[in-house]
């Protein structure tokens, strides 16, 4: 499967963003499909991910009850609606997915997923 991330963007402290996570080439409904973030000189860090049917989803402490994931299986395509937002939380965000046989799957490490996009940077200004 392949993935393109965008809806990044600059926007002050205290606003909201979407990101969009578009798929191509297979059905996402297969797929795992978590968003991580990363800053430069820092490693990839675990923001939210959503099992196949978007039954199940996990979050990162710094992004819990701020960030939501959720997912349209019908348009193969995963958001992350990102509200509050600080300016730590500056990165350029990644979404990845992992094929999985079981529906109720959530993934929160980097490497347990085989599929990247190419990232969307997004910057808060304090």
């Amino acid at each position: 499967v392949q993935l393109q991330a965008s809806g990044g963007g600059l926007v002050q402290a205290g606003g909201s963003l979407r990101l969009s996570c578009a798929a191509s080439g297979r059905a996402l409904s297969d797929y795992v499909v978590g968003w991580f973030r990363q800053v430069p000189g820092q490693e990839r860090e675990f923001v939210a991910t959503t099992s196949r049917r978007g039954i199940r989803r996990d979050y990162a402490d710094s992004v819990r009850g701020r960030f939501t994931v959720s997912r349209d299986n019908a348009e193969n395509a995963v958001y992350l609606q990102m509200n509050s937002l600080k300016s730590e939380d500056t990165a350029t965000y990644y979404c990845a997915a992992a094929w999985r046989s079981h529906s109720n799957v959530v993934l929160t490490l980097p490497e347990s997923y085989t599929s990247w996009g190419q990232g969307t940077l997004v910057t808060v200004s304090s």
